[in-house]
C-alpha cells in the first residue's frame, strides 16, 4: 500500500477513482490542477504520482518532468483521452511508468498502481543493496562483559524510539555493529540502514555521498546520483567518525537535523527525507567545540543520547568469546575446519594491549588462519610476540611489557604501511589489498601513525 497524488481537474471523476484506490488500502492525496499538485508533491511524502496529461495551470508533462527532476524514484502513470495516445507514448519514453486510457478501468488501474509500486520497491532495494555490498560479511557484537553489556542495554533501550544518538569509543570498538543494533531493534528496522565513514571520504566529495548531485553539477557528474540520506529514507543513516567532518559540511547536516529537507549538490528544489540518524565519533568533541573545531549546535543535536562503547583491554574477559567468534568465520571462509587455538597463544592474547581494540584481534585471527598449517594455532602465527624492540627511549614511558610489546607491533606496522603505500604509488586500495585488511581499517591506521601527514 502506497501514499497516491492524484492529479485530476474532473472532480466527479477523481473522487470515484480516489474511492477505488482508498478501498484497497492506499492513502490517496488529490489535487484538481497541476500547480497545486506539485506543491502537494513538495508538501507530503508520496510513493506514486498519477495524472491526467491535460491539465489547469501545469500539464501532466510538466508535472512528470517536475516530479522526475526532483525524485526520479517515484513511480508517474498518466491518464489521457484517446485523441493523445501518441502524447501519452512521449511521456512514457520521458520516464513515465504507465499510461491509461480514459475512461479508466479501476481494476486496470490498481493493477498498474501495484506494479508501479512494487517495481519502485526492488529498485530502492538494489540501490540499499550495493550500498551494504562491501559490509556483506556477517558481524555481531561478542561479549559477556558488564562493561559490554551495560552499553548494549542503553542501546536497546534508546532503539525503540526516534532519538539522535551518538556512539563514543575508540577505533576498532564496533560503533558500527552497535548502530546497527539499534536499527534493528527500533520501528524502523525494516527501512534501509545507510553507513558512511566521514573520515574515508575527501571533503569535497563527502556532500554528493551524503545529499546526492544533479547531472553537471560538477566535472565527471555524468547523471544524477541518490545520496546517502535519500538511500536511508523510512530508515536509518549511520554517520561514522563525524568528529572529522568539514565545519561547512556540518551546518548542512545541522539543517536536515532540524528539518527533513535537503538540496543534492547543484540542485535548485528540496528533497524530503525520513531518517533516523545515529553517529559516531572516536575523537573528544567537547574538546573539539572548545578549540572551534566543531560546531557546537550540532553536538548538542547529536548528543541527545550518547553511548560509550568500551575498548578491547577493558573487557579482556569478552576475548576468548571474540576468538572463537573470529576463528568459526575465518574457517569457514578459508575452508580450514577444525583449527584450535593453542592455550600459549591464547594466553598472550589475553595480555596484548590491542590498541586496535576488536579490529586488531580480528585481523590477528584472520593472518592466523592464513598462516596456519596445522591445527593449532600457536605464538608464531598470531605474531604479537615476534614484534622489533622499539628504540630504548621510547621504552622510558611505558609500565609493562605488554605496552612495550604493543609499541613495538604498531612500529612496524607503520613502517610496513608507509613501505607498501611507497611501493604502490600512494595506491590504498591496492595497499589494503597487499596488506589483507579492509580499506576502512587502512585509513584509520594511516591517520591513527600520522602518515597521512606526510
Amino acid at each position: 500500500m502506497g501514499t497516491i497524488l492524484l492529479i485530476e481537474d474532473n472532480e466527479r471523476m477523481a473522487r470515484v477513482l480516489a474511492q477505488h484506490m482508498e478501498l484497497e488500502g492506499h492513502t490517496v492525496i488529490l489535487e484538481l490542477d497541476g500547480a497545486a499538485g506539485l506543491e502537494a508533491f513538495r508538501l507530503h511524502k508520496v510513493d506514486l504520482v498519477l495524472t491526467d496529461l491535460k491539465l489547469p495551470e501545469k500539464s501532466g508533462l510538466e508535472v512528470l518532468q517536475a516530479v522526475k527532476d526532483e525524485n526520479p524514484m517515484i513511480p508517474v502513470v498518466v491518464m489521457t483521452a484517446y485523441g493523445s495516445i501518441e502524447t501519452a507514448v512521449t511521456a512514457v519514453k520521458d520516464g513515465a511508468f504507465d499510461f491509461l486510457q480514459k475512461p479508466v478501468d479501476p481494476e486496470k488501474l490498481l493493477v498498474t498502481i501495484s506494479k508501479a509500486l512494487e517495481k519502485r520497491h526492488l529498485e530502492t532495494e538494489n540501490l540499499i543493496l550495493k550500498e551494504e555490498l562491501s559490509q556483506a560479511r556477517s558481524a555481531k557484537l561478542v561479549g559477556q562483559s558488564r562493561t559490554l553489556l551495560d552499553a548494549l542495554e542503553k542501546a536497546k533501550k534508546v532503539a525503540s524510539g526516534t532519538t539522535t544518538v551518538l556512539l563514543l569509543g575508540e577505533s576498532g570498538t564496533g560503533k558500527e555493529l552497535f548502530a546497527r543494533m539499534v536499527h534493528d531493534f527500533s520501528p524502523r528496522k525494516k527501512g534501509p540502514f545507510v553507513a558512511i565513514n566521514c573520515a574515508a571520504i575527501p571533503k569535497d566529495l563527502l556532500e554528493s555521498e551524503l545529499f546526492g548531485h544533479e547531472r553537471g553539477s560538477f566535472t565527471g557528474a555524468t547523471g544524477r546520483k541518490m545520496g546517502k540520506f535519500e538511500l536511508a529514507d523510512e530508515g536509518t543513516i549511520f554517520l561514522d567518525e563525524i568528529g572529522d567532518m568539514d565545519q561547512g559540511l556540518q551546518a548542512k547536516v545541522l539543517r536536515v537535523l532540524e528539518g527533513d529537507r535537503f538540496m543534492r549538490v547543484g540542485g535548485t528544489s528540496k528533497v524530503k527525507a525520513d531518517v533516523r540518524v545515529v553517529a559516531a565519533t572516536n575523537k573528544d568533541l567537547q574538546a573539539a567545540v572548545a578549540k572551534q573545531a566543531f560546531r557546537e549546535d550540532l553536538y548538542y543535536r547529536l548528543n541527545v543520547f550518547p553511548i560509550v562503547i568500551p575498548p578491547l583491554r577493558d573487557r579482556r574477559e569478552d576475548i576468548p568469546r571474540l576468538v572463537e567468534h573470529f576463528l568459526a568465520m575465518y574457517c569457514r571462509e578459508l575452508k580450514r575446519e577444525g583449527l584450535q587455538v593453542s592455550p600459549e597463544a591464547m594466553e598472550i592474547m589475553m595480555k596484548h594491549s590491542w590498541t586496535g581494540n576488536v579490529r586488531e584481534l580480528q585481523n590477528c585471527i584472520e593472518r592466523a588462519v592464513i598462516l596456519c598449517d596445522g591445527l593449532s594455532i600457536t605464538p608464531e602465527h598470531i605474531g604479537l610476540h615476534q614484534n622489533e624492540r622499539p628504540l630504548e627511549e621510547d621504552l622510558t614511558p611505558l609500565g609493562s611489557l605488554q605496552e612495550a610489546s604493543s609499541a613495538a607491533s604498531r612500529s612496524v606496522e607503520s613502517r610496513m604501511i608507509e613501505r607498501v603505500l611507497r611501493d604502490t604509488g600512494g595506491n590504498k586500495s591496492k595497499a589494503a589489498e597487499i596488506l589483507q585488511v579492509s580499506y576502512k581499517t587502512l585509513l584509520t591506521k594511516i591517520k591513527d601513525y600520522g602518515l597521512d601527514k606526510e
